[in-house]
């Protein structure tokens, strides 16, 4: 106890910290993954890979020339992270949807979920990300069965991928 008769903050340390976390899967189970699929910014993807293995998510990204640099420049863990890659987007969103995976588009849109009310995900689920600047495609929001917007109150349209990546896959994971 304090002077003030309030408990003492103790700060845990890392060894409390990893007994105390949830069990990681031994391999990928492909039950949430974050897909910026169409990137500007390679400083995000590794961010939303250091996210992904917080949440214990795997992360989609295009074969863009750049984006494996950008992917290891960005793994300050040290250690494979679990990396799908996707040639044409549209239709690895096609077959995922086929397979029966759940496909959340972060965007503004009419309908939109606000993030406070968006249920963890129950079953195997994709957290699309759209470009920074354009946003997910017209093409590809019919391929989205659900679309969540994370709500502001500043002047910005909208938060940077990463950061949006990030609160989503926090409240699908469970942990928000």
């Amino acid at each position: 106890m304090t002077a003030a008769g309030r408990p003492a903050v103790r700060v845990r340390t890392r060894k409390d910290l990893r007994g105390e976390r949830r069990r990681r899967p031994p391999r990928c189970l492909g039950h949430l993954i974050a897909a910026p699929l169409w990137p500007m910014h390679g400083a995000n993807l590794g961010t939303l890979l250091r996210t992904c293995d917080a949440v214990g998510a795997c992360l989609a990204v295009p074969r863009f020339p750049w984006v494996p640099e950008a992917l290891d420049r960005g793994n300050t863990l040290r250690r494979p992270a679990c990396v799908h890659w996707v040639g044409d987007p549209l239709r690895w969103l096609e077959r995922s949807r086929t397979a029966g995976l759940h496909v959340v588009g972060v965007e503004l849109a009419e309908e939109a979920v606000r993030l406070a009310d968006l249920p963890m995900a129950r079953m195997p689920t994709i957290a699309v990300l759209g470009h920074e600047r354009e946003g997910i495609p017209p093409e590809a929001l019919d391929l989205l069965d659900t679309v969540v917007e994370i709500p502001m109150i500043g002047t910005g349209a909208s938060l940077n991928v990463a950061v949006a990546g990030s609160l989503v896959l926090y409240k699908l994971a469970g942990f928000a």
